[in-house]
C-alpha cells in the first residue's frame, strides 16, 4: 500500500494521503510506505533552486511518526526521467515494490514528460489489477494546499499561517554548536545551530519559540539571521531557552518557530542590544501567558 509525491513539508495534503494508506492497509493487513524522491526532480531538473521546506532528515522523521512501515527515497536519475508511465508502474512499482495499492492525489504526475496522472493510472490498476484511489487536493479556503503556498507564506513569516497549512509548526532541526558565547556574557545563555544549506528559513528577525531537546521541551525565543551588532556574516539560529541551564553543546534540537516578533536589526551598542533582548523576553513571557488561556 504506497503514496506517492514530492512530500516538502509533509503538509495537510500531504497527511491526507498518508492517513487512507493507513487505513487502508489496516483493512487489509498490508504494510504502508511512501515513495518520494531524495531530490525534487525540479531541482534535479534546474526549474526551482534547492530551497526545501524539510531536509530529508526531518521529512523522514515526521513520515515515521505518521505510522509508515517504509519509506522509498529513490534518486532521479536520466533513466528514471526517461522512462514511460506504464514502464514505472510496471518496473518500479509492481516487480521492485510488489504494490497492491496506490493513493495519489488527482494532481500527481510520473513519467517521462509527466504524462502519467490520476487518468492514466486507474487505467493502468485496472490492466495489472492493483487498486488505485485518487483523492482531492486540500484547501484553505479557494485555495489549493501545496509546498509552493507554504513557501509564500514562509518568506512573509507568517508562522501561525504555516502551521494551520502544515498541520504543524514550522521548524529547523540542527546539532547545537559553539557560538560567540556573547549570549552568556550578556546573561541570556543561547543555543547556536546552523540550518542546513538546502532548509528555507523565513524572514531574518526574532520569534517565539519551543525547543525540543534532550527529552525536554522549552519555551524560549529565537534569532535567525547573521547577528550584525557582533559582525556576524553566516546565518544562524540562536535560540534563548527559559528556565535551562544544561550544557547541551552536541545535542540535536527541534526549533520550532511560533511566531515573529520582530526583524532581525543592527544596534549602536551591546547594551543596547541586550536591552531589546529584556523587552523581548518579556513578551515573550506575554505570548505564552496568552497561549495558555
Amino acid at each position: 500500500m504506497i503514496t506517492l509525491g514530492k512530500f516538502d513539508g509533509v503538509h495537510r495534503g500531504h497527511r491526507k494521503l498518508i492517513r487512507r494508506v493507513v487505513e487502508i492497509a489496516r483493512e487489509h493487513d498490508w504494510q504502508t510506505a511512501v515513495f518520494t524522491f531524495a531530490v525534487s526532480p525540479q531541482v534535479c531538473m534546474g526549474a526551482r533552486a534547492p530551497r526545501m521546506l524539510m531536509t530529508n532528515e526531518e521529512r523522514r522523521d515526521i513520515i515515521r511518526d505518521l505510522d509508515v512501515d517504509l519509506l522509498f527515497e529513490c534518486r532521479f536519475t536520466k533513466e528514471m526521467r526517461d522512462m514511460e508511465p506504464e514502464a514505472f508502474v510496471r518496473t518500479l512499482l509492481l516487480e521492485k515494490l510488489h504494490v497492491q495499492a496506490v493513493v495519489m492525489g488527482d494532481d500527481f504526475h510520473f513519467g517521462k514528460d509527466r504524462k502519467g496522472d490520476a487518468a492514466v493510472m486507474e487505467q493502468l490498476g485496472r490492466k495489472y489489477n492493483f487498486i488505485v484511489e485518487v483523492l482531492p487536493k486540500e484547501m484553505d479556503g479557494s485555495r489549493e494546499i501545496s509546498s509552493t503556498y507554504i513557501r509564500e507564506e514562509l518568506s512573509q513569516g507568517h508562522m501561525e499561517k504555516i502551521a494551520d497549512l502544515m498541520g504543524h509548526p514550522y521548524f529547523i532541526t540542527g546539532d547545537i554548536v559553539h557560538g560567540r558565547k556573547l549570549g552568556h556574557s550578556l546573561g541570556f545563555p543561547t543555543i547556536n545551530q546552523i540550518p542546513a544549506p538546502e532548509k528555507m528559513t523565513p524572514p531574518y528577525g526574532v520569534y517565539y519559540s519551543r525547543t525540543f531537546v534532550a527529552g525536554k521541551v522549552y519555551q524560549g525565543i529565537s534569532n535567525i539571521g547573521v547577528k550584525p551588532t557582533v559582525g556576524g556574516t553566516a546565518t544562524g539560529l540562536e535560540t534563548y531557552l527559559f528556565d535551562c541551564s544544561l550544557d547541551l553543546y552536541g545535542q540535536r534540537a527541534k526549533v520550532e518557530l511560533l511566531s515573529f516578533r520582530r526583524p532581525e536589526q543592527k544596534f549602536a551598542s551591546i547594551e543596547e542590544l541586550k536591552l531589546q533582548m529584556d523587552r523581548d523576553i518579556q513578551a515573550a513571557d506575554i505570548y505564552f501567558s496568552r497561549a495558555k488561556q
